[in-house]
């Protein structure tokens, strides 16, 4: 039987892509792109040289988790699977993470549109990835509004990163930062399902009472506070909402459909309002 918690209950997991994150094809981008492998101008006679290669590009939605980044990048650039994985792992390849980051580049491979060239290694990619991301959420108007709600900013990307997973559309992400706030505030746990999907590696709408059992510091239906990594790797919208979030008492929310995701701070409301989504489920079954 499906156990129906107070989180949202959604559709399969939709990748937006990135506004604002969406970077530019410029020149100076695809330098920093290959910075870690020059590539030099082969004169071919007299002042003669080739033509400038033409970049491709890789783009990296918002939301996608470290798997799906590397298994991308493997792809674009022609190489065999794990490769870049195992990039990322290794000490050599040298990502400016944060400390608090552990080694660990969940929430620092900034979704945006990078350009490639035959010259691209994983190794300039992932930099430039997480250099992205450094920038992004380096900047004061972040590391103040952490400081504001109490959290150090990797905390902060670690709740981008469930708002980006939880949230049905883009309106409502500062609602689901909200809740998130405060049912750390009252010292609830968060019975998030996108923390219970990352740590079995999967994407449903449908947790179990069985899944909610499981043993993994990203059970947040067990454990009480943040899980001990981001989740995903948010974009702009998503850290803008976990630093500035909506106002309201909101405990519990849920995606009765599509653009209908209603927050109550009232837990007899909130099971009236996942009855109706149950019963929609049954409908369009049926249908």
């Amino acid at each position: 039987m499906t156990y129906r918690s107070w989180q949202p209950e959604r559709r399969r997991r939709r990748t937006r892509l990135t506004r604002r994150g969406r970077l530019a094809l410029l020149l100076g981008a695809v330098l920093a792109v290959t910075a870690a492998v020059t590539v030099p101008l082969l004169l071919l006679g007299g002042d003669e040289r080739p033509a400038p290669e033409k970049p491709r590009t890789l783009l990296i939605p918002e939301g996608w988790r470290a798997g799906e980044v590397y298994a991308a990048v493997d792809r674009s650039l022609g190489l065999p699977e794990g490769t870049t994985r195992g990039t990322a792992r290794a000490r050599a390849t040298g990502l400016a993470l944060p400390a608090a980051a552990a080694g660990n580049p969940e929430g620092y491979l900034f979704p945006a549109t990078y350009p490639v060239v035959k010259a691209t290694t994983p190794q300039g990619l992932l930099r430039y990835m997480v250099d992205t991301a450094g920038k992004r959420f380096g900047g004061e108007r972040i590391t103040e509004g952490a400081r504001r709600h109490g959290m150090s900013v990797h905390q902060t990307v670690i709740i981008a990163s469930i708002v980006q997973a939880e949230a049905d559309s883009a309106g409502d992400m500062a609602k689901v930062a909200r809740v998130v706030y405060n049912r750390l505030g009252q010292g609830m746990a968060l019975q998030m399902d996108s923390t219970i999907n990352y740590a079995l590696g999967r994407d449903t709408v449908d947790t179990t009472h069985q899944d909610t059992r499981i043993d993994s510091p990203y059970n947040t239906y067990e454990r009480r506070g943040l899980p001990p990594s981001p989740i995903g790797n948010p974009g702009d919208a998503a850290m803008a909402a976990a630093i500035d979030p909506a106002d309201g008492d909101w405990l519990y929310f849920v995606t009765v459909k599509p653009g209908d995701t209603r927050f109550t701070a009232s837990y007899p409301e909130h099971q009236a309002n996942v009855a109706e989504f149950n019963e929609q489920r049954r409908a369009a079954g049926r249908a």
